[in-house]
């Protein structure tokens, strides 16, 4: 299961920043929901993580290209993914994938298989999907300070089905994958479940 092991064991070289800037190429005109942030700071983010939980060099391009395949390109963009970055970052980001079809299924039906398969997930496979899920419930958390309710209409689903996702994505990784960034997953969204709930309540 994720930990943190010792740094340096790797060093960032030329297969690395090659996956950086595959990554600006594939996401160049791609924002964050409901901003005008260039969507690399949330794949930055993800192999910012990955990289402090002790991630091997695949790990952290699979997190620079975890979107890559699911947002521009699918199967097509895994192969060529697979083809420049091996097998195992192939891997990696196949596993971190919702779907490849388009147009995507139904909401709930992903996310309940999304959250069944983190049961049947690898080490690697694990660390950059929780490092991803991080990332994203801490954007919202942040977001939801500045905008507060309407950040939740940037979505597909509505605030009751963000919550239960993320509720549910923390329960499972904190059995599977138990650690820092489980630890830091389950915090976050209670802090926002405490922050959508009594805004609710009061109505605010």
């Amino acid at each position: 299961m994720p930990h943190v092991t010792s740094q340096g064991e790797w060093k960032p070289g030329e297969r690395f920043s090659e996956a950086v800037s595959y990554a600006i190429e594939k996401h160049a005109h791609q924002r964050r929901k409901g901003s005008e942030t260039p969507y690399i700071a949330h794949l930055l983010g993800v192999c910012g993580l990955v990289i402090e939980d002790g991630g091997s060099e695949d790990e952290a391009i699979a997190a620079l290209l975890h979107d890559a395949a699911e947002d521009q390109g699918g199967e097509a963009t895994l192969d060529e993914i697979g083809e420049r970055f091996g097998a195992e970052v192939r891997r990696i980001v196949a596993a971190c994938s919702d779907t490849f079809e388009m147009p995507k299924p139904p909401w709930r039906k992903r996310k309940e298989d999304y959250i069944a398969a983190v049961a049947s997930k690898l080490e690697d496979e694990l660390r950059v999907s929780l490092a991803d899920k991080v990332h994203n419930a801490r954007s919202i958390l942040f977001d939801y300070r500045v905008a507060g309710e309407s950040v939740f209409d940037r979505f597909r689903a509505d605030r009751e089905e963000t919550l239960w996702y993320y509720r549910a994505l923390a329960g499972a990784f904190t059995e599977r994958a138990p650690g820092p960034l489980a630890d830091e997953l389950v915090r976050v969204v209670e802090e926002l479940e405490h922050a959508a709930v009594g805004d609710s309540s009061t109505g605010t």
